[in-house]
């Protein structure tokens, strides 16, 4: 299997995130990504598409301030990365905002998602990497890897969170859907809700998202990822989510992937993108599903039976020293 990425994302390197009310060691850090090729061995550097994909999902403002927060940040005298620390809960009325402070929040979802001088290069070459991946599949690869770093799915039109900066997975989605596809699936097996996968294409008929996850009522994004969000106007019924309780083992996952293969089908798609978390393994230190290494192999057996071609793109998984077994382990079994 072809497999792409760039060593400028290992740039992105943030000190620290807000997490259950203290600062704590950034988890989504380069050693992810290291760990991970260590394991696959040899990748391919992807192709500079530019930045015309990139704003066919994300809102041109958005793109701006994550190319120049890191700057307008230090020159108001803002010490360490930028984070959002106020947001509009309610509703986010269209003002014409430049203090930074207020655009860090007007941007961000959460405080664990800090924005350095070189997030926006290493999520750019991370939204490279996915559209070489989906361009090597149009082309006529059975299947491509993108290792994606930083993630992507949390990450929507105009907002970043959950270490996603650009959304990787629909990015894929919309260059297939610019290249030709008819139809394009995401199926997002990682740990958390792809909320920002979900808002992208929530009204939209072309592109069916589902989501195996970690129920929401007591997982991260809590406010996204329930069974009873299926899309609205043209997207309604293009939305699956399936909620796993905490500690779920193979079994329970492996039905709801079935459920969501079966939706998928039903739904015919050209194409399949893949976010692909490893943060669904059971000793994973954020997370608390029950997965084995052997597992993911299965998983991704029963997949690739479905005979769609596929983009996998890389999401979560932070416990580093399983983590590159993980991955070989799903990539080897598709």
């Amino acid at each position: 299997m072809r497999c792409f990425f760039d060593s400028r994302q290992l740039a992105h390197a943030p000190a620290k995130e807000l997490h259950n009310g203290s600062f704590v060691d950034y988890a989504e850090t380069p050693a992810r990504a290291a760990a991970i090729q260590q394991v696959i061995g040899a990748t391919e550097t992807p192709r500079d598409h530019g930045e015309a994909p990139i704003l066919a999902i994300h809102d041109a403002g958005y793109v701006d301030f994550l190319k120049t927060a890191p700057a307008r940040w230090a020159a108001a005298g803002r010490p360490g990365d930028v984070m959002g620390y106020i947001w509009p809960i309610t509703r986010r009325r269209p003002l014409k905002l430049d203090r930074i402070d207020a655009l860090a929040g007007r941007y961000s979802l959460d405080a664990s998602t800090p924005l350095t001088a070189d997030s926006w290069g290493s999520a750019y070459w991370s939204a490279q990497s996915v559209l070489s991946a989906t361009h090597a599949v149009l082309a006529g690869e059975r299947a491509a890897f993108a290792l994606c770093r930083p993630p992507g799915h949390h990450a929507g039109a105009d907002y970043l969170g959950g270490y996603c900066y650009l959304n990787t997975a629909a990015i894929a989605a919309q260059a297939a859907r610019d290249a030709g596809a008819r139809r394009v699936a995401i199926l997002d097996i990682d740990y958390h809700h792809g909320n920002g996968t979900q808002d992208i294409f929530w009204a939209r008929g072309d592109v069916f998202y589902a989501s195996l996850h970690a129920d929401p009522a007591t997982d991260y994004p809590f406010f996204w990822g329930h069974a009873d969000e299926i899309g609205e106007e043209a997207g309604v019924g293009t939305t699956l989510n399936l909620p796993l309780p905490q500690g779920a083992t193979l079994d329970a996952f492996r039905r709801a992937q079935g459920a969501a293969l079966e939706a998928i089908a039903r739904f015919g798609p050209d194409l399949l993108v893949l976010s692909f978390g490893a943060d669904t393994w059971e000793g994973d230190p954020i997370s608390h599903l029950k997965l084995t290494t052997a597992d993911y192999g299965l998983l991704a057996r029963d997949i690739a039976a479905c005979g769609w071609p596929t983009v996998i793109a890389m999401e979560g998984g932070y416990a580093i020293d399983a983590l590159g077994a993980n991955v070989a382990s799903f990539l080897g079994g598709f």
